[in-house]
């Protein structure tokens, strides 16, 4: 691809997502929608999906800003779910979408259905993670979602490659098979295990922020390429990593986590963004290879592979949410007894993404012997109208559909409560660690900086219970709300004057930039202190 393209399609899928967030419409689902339209201008280039750039360079990094961000304890709570899930249920779709494409396409083999059936099983981290996060799911739902998304494009890339194996004449077996997935599985997450605490180290005894940073973008690539060098699951390695670095995040100095979250905030956006438009922008390349005289024919077929793709994951999920509780009075005295609904969701939730298309476009043109690979550019098109049917289908639904069930959201109440308490706790001993730092004689203040020090230390703690109590009936701000309004009010102020000064040449643009980091500082400190 070359570089104006590249930027053409970079900047056009950022102001899509930008222009989304002003829209009661996920951004993923408006990215692709833009894409497919864009498909239809004239002139614009074929974008077409390679796998040798999206495995490696763009899904590393996507795991790791989803495995960082998740939660190891709620994953760990929901592992029986989430393995169900990312391993069973992709294991399950294969066979099944597999048998049921080879008894609805004449002609197309076993092996190549089974193909089709890796490609099209594992829901995508990326849509999953961006559709929880807008519709509000509650936070059960969205640990096992997010939990399901990190893992099971390892189980579905292995099942793609025995499968492939056996289409294009290397052979391959069910014993063979489930010994591949066992090495790269155990390998990926043995090469995660390998490297965690090492780049943990590295990321807490490094002195600058900017080092620390650079080392953060290198970490899911580091882990992906050893991982796959050694033939183990990059995936799993780069979740892995991802999860024990997010867990001990806080051993990680202030400015660097400052950088660190706008830095990946940014990478995600993009590499999300651009993603998403990718999908869109398939449309010409598939369509391409599929030929005139086959459309009507495969539209069927596609159809057919929607549903049957749709229903499996029903098939899969509520028996995989009841059948334990069944068979065990330890999880039925454990946990909660589900009703329907969540199940359903989750069923429902199963949209499909990048990972699908990446995988489907690296099918080699030819087999064992030089033949053509059996239907490969139905196979393209059928993954490419799954991955659009469920976005654009499922994805649309799932808002209102969410709405419908009335599905419990996240007690925002009980979790201030808890945020209050946890914060007053953590006054007292911040306190009390103060009067003990004040008695030596080494940490004499004037008085005004002490009273300072204890009144940041109060609002810090009276900002969370703010939050649960009464607001101002004019503005609906809480009284911190208000405090930090004002308080970034007069450092505009000083914001002013101090260009003006520049302007003035009283000052050089060096000094310039020291008070207004000075200033930035400050302002941050007082927005965060109430975001």
């Amino acid at each position: 691809m070359h570089f104006l393209p590249l930027l053409l399609l970079v900047a056009g899928s950022a102001t899509v997502a930008g222009a989304a967030r002003r829209t009661p419409v996920p951004a993923p689902l408006l990215l692709v929608a833009a894409g497919l339209a864009v498909s239809y201008v004239p002139g614009v280039p074929n974008y077409e999906l390679d796998p040798e750039i999206v495995l490696p360079l763009v899904l590393p990094p996507l795991l790791y800003t989803a495995a960082t961000e998740s939660s190891y304890l709620d994953l760990r709570a929901q592992l029986r779910p989430v393995a169900l899930l990312s391993v069973g249920y992709v294991l399950f779709a294969t066979l099944a979408v597999g048998w049921a494409a080879y008894l609805i396409v004449p002609g197309l083999p076993l092996t190549a259905a089974l193909v089709l059936g890796a490609v099209v099983a594992p829901p995508d981290a990326v849509a999953a993670t961006a559709v929880a996060r807008r519709v509000g799911l509650p936070s059960r739902i969205t640990t096992i979602l997010q939990g399901e998304s990190l893992v099971n494009d390892a189980t579905a890339i292995t099942a793609y490659r025995v499968a492939l194996a056996a289409t294009i004449g290397e052979g391959a077996s069910w014993a063979g098979g489930i010994v591949e997935f066992l090495v790269a599985a155990v390998g990926g997450v043995a090469v995660g295990l390998l490297l965690m605490m090492p780049i943990h180290w590295l990321r807490t005894h490094l002195r600058e922020a900017l080092l620390q940073n650079t080392l953060s973008l290198l970490i899911p690539f580091v882990a992906y390429g050893l991982a796959e060098w050694v033939h183990a699951s990059g995936v799993l390695a780069v979740v892995v990593v991802g999860l024990y670095l997010g867990y001990r995040n806080w051993q990680v100095d202030f400015a660097t986590r400052l950088q660190e979250e706008a830095v990946w905030k940014m990478v995600a956006f993009l590499l999300e963004s651009a993603v998403f438009a990718l999908i869109g922008l398939q449309l010409p390349v598939v369509l391409e290879g599929l030929g005139e005289n086959e459309g009507l024919r495969a539209t069927w077929y596609a159809l057919a592979v929607f549903l049957i793709v749709v229903v499996t994951r029903f098939v899969w999920v509520y028996p995989a949410t009841f059948l334990p509780r069944m068979l065990s009075a330890r999880i039925r005295e454990r946990e909660e007894n589900p009703t329907w609904k969540g199940p359903f969701v989750i069923a429902w939730a199963g949209m499909r993404g990048v990972v699908s298309l990446a995988i489907a476009f690296s099918i080699p043109l030819t087999v064992h012997g030089g033949d053509d690979f059996p239907e490969r550019n139905l196979i393209l098109f059928l993954t490419f109208t799954t991955v659009i049917g469920t976005l654009v289908i499922q994805g649309l639904t799932l808002p209102p559909l969410i709405r419908i069930l009335r599905l419990p959201g996240r007690d925002t109440r009980a979790e201030t409560l808890a945020e209050a308490n946890a914060q007053a706790q953590a006054s007292r001993i911040a306190e009390a660690r103060l009067d003990e730092l004040l008695e030596d004689e080494r940490n004499t203040l004037p008085p005004p900086l002490v009273d300072r020090l204890r009144t940041v230390l109060e609002r810090r703690r009276n900002a969370v219970w703010e939050r649960l109590g009464a607001v101002n009936p004019v503005t609906g701000e809480t009284s911190d709300d208000t405090y930090s309004r004002l308080s970034r009010e007069m450092i505009g102020a000083e914001r002013d004057v101090f260009v003006k000064l520049r302007d003035g040449r009283y000052i050089d643009d060096e000094m310039l930039r020291t008070l207004l980091r000075r200033l930035d500082l400050e302002e941050a400190a007082a927005y965060r202190e109430v975001s």
